[in-house]
This record gives C-alpha cells, sequence and structure tokens, in this order.
C-alpha cells in the first residue's frame, strides 16, 4: 500500500468515529460451533518437523514447534468452524507477534476517542526497563528509516504502519508508552485470550535477563487474528484498516513462501534467536479466508526455521483447499 492511500484509509476512519459503534464487547461476542480437523494433517506435520530435526538440527537445538488453524470456510457447514491445534497452549516468547495487540489497542483507543490516529509523538530512542526504570536505548532495529527522524513528530498512524511493516521497535516502544502495557493486555483478554501475555516493549535487556517477556500461544494469536478476520477485534472499520496494514506486511519468508504467488497474506511475523514466528489470515483467491499461526522455537538457524514454517504452511494449505 502506497503512503497516500495509508493516510486516506486513516482518514476515513477518523472521520467515521464520531458516528461509529463502540468496539464488540465479550458478551456480544457468541462462540462459533467448531469441528477437529482430521488426524491426516496432524500426522503430515509431525513428519515434516520429525524430518527436519532428523537433518537440520544443530547441537542444542529443540526444534519445538506450535500450530493453529481456524477455517471458518462455508465447506465445513453453515456457521461452523474448522479448528486444528497442535501445541496451541504452549507458551512462547512473543517476539514480534506481541506488535499485532498493540495495534489492535492503538485502533481501539482511536475508535474511544483518546486520540486521533494523525496526532504525532516525537521521536525518541530513550525508555524505562520495567525492572528497575533504569534508561535503555533500542539498538537493533529494522526500522533504520526512523533513526533519522529523532527529534521529529511522527503521526500515531505512521508509527503504527512502521510497528508492523517493518517491524519497527522504536515505533513499538512509542506506542506502549503511549498506551501502557497493561492496557493491551487487558484488550487483548477482553477479546478472549486466556495465555498470552503484554509485559512490555522491546529490548528492555534488564527484563529479559529476569524472564520478565512478552508470551504468545498459538491458540491465542489465532484468536485476534479470527477476530480481525470477522470484523470483531474493534469493529468493521477498524478491522479492515489493520488488515490492509498486515496485507503491507515486508517480511514473507515464512507462511507467504509456503503458498501460491496468487495467495494473499495479511501477517506479523516475529524473529529473535532461535524464534521464529509467523501469524496470518491467508486470502486464496476466489476461496474462504483462514487463520494459520505457526511458532518454532530452539532452532539456531534462522534461514532453515523459515523454510520449516513455509513447508508446514505448504502442507496445510493443500490440506485445507487442495492446492500448493
Amino acid at each position: 500500500m502506497n503512503r497516500p492511500h495509508l493516510l486516506l484509509l486513516f482518514l476515513s476512519l477518523l472521520l467515521g468515529a464520531a458516528c461509529a459503534s463502540p468496539g464488540n464487547s465479550p458478551e456480544s461476542i457468541s462462540s462459533t460451533p467448531s469441528i477437529t480437523m482430521s488426524n491426516e494433517l496432524e500426522e503430515e506435520l509431525n513428519r515434516i518437523v520429525n524430518t527436519f530435526r532428523d537433518n537440520n538440527m544443530a547441537e542444542g537445538d529443540s526444534a519445538v514447534v506450535a500450530v493453529s488453524i481456524v477455517d471458518p470456510s462455508s465447506r465445513h457447514g453453515a456457521g461452523t468452524a474448522a479448528e486444528f491445534h497442535m501445541n496451541g497452549n504452549r507458551l512462547f516468547h512473543a517476539a514480534s507477534t506481541m506488535k499485532l495487540p498493540v495495534m489492535i489497542e492503538v485502533f481501539r483507543r482511536a475508535e474511544r476517542g483518546d486520540f486521533a490516529m494523525d496526532d504525532t509523538i516525537v521521536l525518541r530512542n530513550s525508555f524505562r526497563s520495567i525492572v528497575d526504570g533504569e534508561p535503555f536505548s533500542i539498538v537493533d532495529d529494522s526500522d533504520d528509516a526512523s533513526y533519522d527522524k529523532l527529534g521529529q513528530p511522527m503521526s500515531l498512524a505512521d508509527l503504527t504502519y512502521n510497528m508492523i511493516i517493518v517491524s519497527s521497535n522504536l515505533a513499538t516502544n512509542l506506542l506502549i508508552d503511549e498506551l501502557t502495557a497493561d492496557s493491551v493486555q487487558a484488550t487483548s483478554e477482553r477479546l478472549g485470550t486466556t495465555h498470552m501475555k503484554t509485559l512490555r516493549g522491546v529490548e528492555d535487556l534488564k527484563a529479559f535477563e529476569r524472564g520478565m517477556n512478552n508470551q504468545a500461544t498459538s491458540h491465542d494469536l489465532a484468536l485476534l487474528l479470527t477476530r480481525l478476520m470477522n470484523g470483531t477485534a474493534v469493529n468493521a472499520r477498524s478491522d479492515a484498516a489493520m488488515r490492509q496494514i498486515l496485507l503491507d506486511q515486508k517480511f514473507n519468508e515464512i507462511i507467504p513462501a509456503g503458498l501460491p504467488s496468487d495467495v494473499r497474506v495479511a501477517h506479523k511475523t516475529g524473529q529473535i534467536t532461535r524464534i521464529n514466528h509467523d501469524a496470518a489470515i491467508v486470502y486464496p483467491p476466489g476461496d474462504d479466508p483462514y487463520v494459520l499461526v505457526i511458532l518454532m522455537e530452539g532452532i539456531s538457524d534462522h534461514d532453515a526455521s523459515a523454510r520449516l514454517g513455509a513447508e508446514l504452511a505448504r502442507a496445510i494449505h493443500g490440506h485445507l483447499r487442495g492446492k500448493v
């Protein structure tokens, strides 16, 4: 998406806020009846993971993998979703998948009128550790461009966009300071998550050393993405805007790499040492979308773990849609 289109999208959000209904409360969202996918899929995914372990593992690697799928396709029956969870409630370091609930909270607060998406924050690279309040700076980021603009204002819209599409750590921490991690966590829980935790921003090494980390499960990430897919995370307009941002993701080496080139993927990745995740809404052309989350831990070779994730995505897509 080009930047003028992005600004028009956010302008639409701002203009509609006054007459918009508030985001759905948990009480107004009923659970969709679900069925469990066949054992055949689980057997195939286990075969792929075990083959990887046999042929690609470095000494000390463990290759723990979680997969969650939510497929509301009409082929499963009207009003019924098919679900699959492999290690679905196993906790992983969230890495940058924690930026997904941060984005949802930004839009929720904008809809509530706490701020406008064209409000600005002055870019700075100084933050406080949740351990002792001591200052720290971000030293590892994929958003080099923003560091040339320190001291200048940037809109909440652009910060949110950068946080997702290039996984900007600077933007993430600035937004967390504006929102608070507690508010992000509370919104995630209101939407139905039960295990994932947003405790802080990123690059807080003192917190990391003490095990005070953001955590996620494939099940909870799939729940948030299902709400975004269905328009029940904030509301239909905000969720459409968030899906469009996710479609502009620049890092496409896991789930998109395993799918046919004409399949669109709205997704958020997360990667740190020995951690590689991808959480997606998959849009096959001419077919119903589905949610796919792949979390991987304990693989030291980042490229190898990405290839594993892509192979899992390829097998899952073939199982769900019969196309690879």
